[in-house]
């Protein structure tokens, strides 16, 4: 019901908020330098015989403390083709994970994104659960989640679609060379109304210093949506990325 939907969000909310305290708490008073971060930008036109231009922009900032991390993601990508708009789309991320044993950790996420173009005005999910590092090598890395939480969303319609989802998710990251990287993630959120896949592929390839150049393809799939919409939306970025 509603009501169970409304007291998910409300305990998953605040799960995070005392996931953060006992962070901070937990470190408090030990010196170390724990942050690290990037943010990346790109830019494409073309003219002749049609004239497009896409841009995109994104942030990212972790924060590992102790046995504690809190990951925090923002992205925007933007499309035109002869003045007229054709992908407007933002995305917003956290991830606090907490490990124990060599292996195994814990999770809560929170998750929302707007795409202008797509079934939703807008999608916002909470999740918690369990992790496990099945590949921990020096070139090659595999994390595995399922969990579950709450998703709230809005139709173009203007309803709303507020339901409990499963969630299953991997992260794989291969170091190729010593200048380049290519990671792949997969996230599944599953509902009674809905089940919405995420994957995204990048491929990095350091140029010089702390600046890299990004190659990203990103795939949203929504398996319900309503009559002349696609249930896919595809971005394709190039961007160069600065690394602190």
């Amino acid at each position: 019901s509603l009501d169970n939907v409304a007291m998910n969000r409300s305990i998953l909310l605040l799960t995070l908020a005392i996931a953060a305290s006992a962070a901070a708490q937990e470190d408090e008073g030990e010196e170390r330098d724990p942050f690290a971060g990037a943010a990346s930008f790109g830019y494409l036109a073309t003219s002749g015989n049609t004239d497009t231009q896409n841009v995109n922009v994104g942030f990212s900032l972790l924060w590992q403390p102790a046995l504690w991390s809190h990951e925090f993601n923002v992205s925007a990508i933007s499309a035109e083709n002869d003045g007229e708009t054709t992908a407007e789309a933002r995305f917003a991320n956290y991830v606090a994970r907490r490990e124990f044993g060599e292996k195994s950790y814990l999770f809560a996420s929170a998750d929302w994104e707007s795409d202008e173009f797509s079934a939703f005005d807008h999608q916002i999910s909470e999740t918690v659960g369990y992790g496990r590092h099945v590949i921990a090598t020096e070139r090659h890395a595999l994390d595995v989640e399922i969990g579950a939480g709450a998703r709230q969303a809005e139709l173009r319609s203007g309803l709303d679609q507020d339901e409990s989802i499963a969630r299953a998710a991997l992260d794989y990251a291969w170091q190729v060379s010593e200048t380049a990287q290519f990671t792949q993630s997969l996230i599944i959120e599953s509902g009674s109304s809905n089940t919405s896949t995420e994957s995204v592929s990048e491929l990095r390839a350091d140029i010089f210093g702390n600046v890299a150049l990004v190659l990203s393809y990103r795939v949203r799939n929504n398996s319900d949506v309503p009559d002349g919409i696609k249930n896919s939306d595809r971005y394709t970025a190039i961007s160069l990325e600065y690394g602190f």
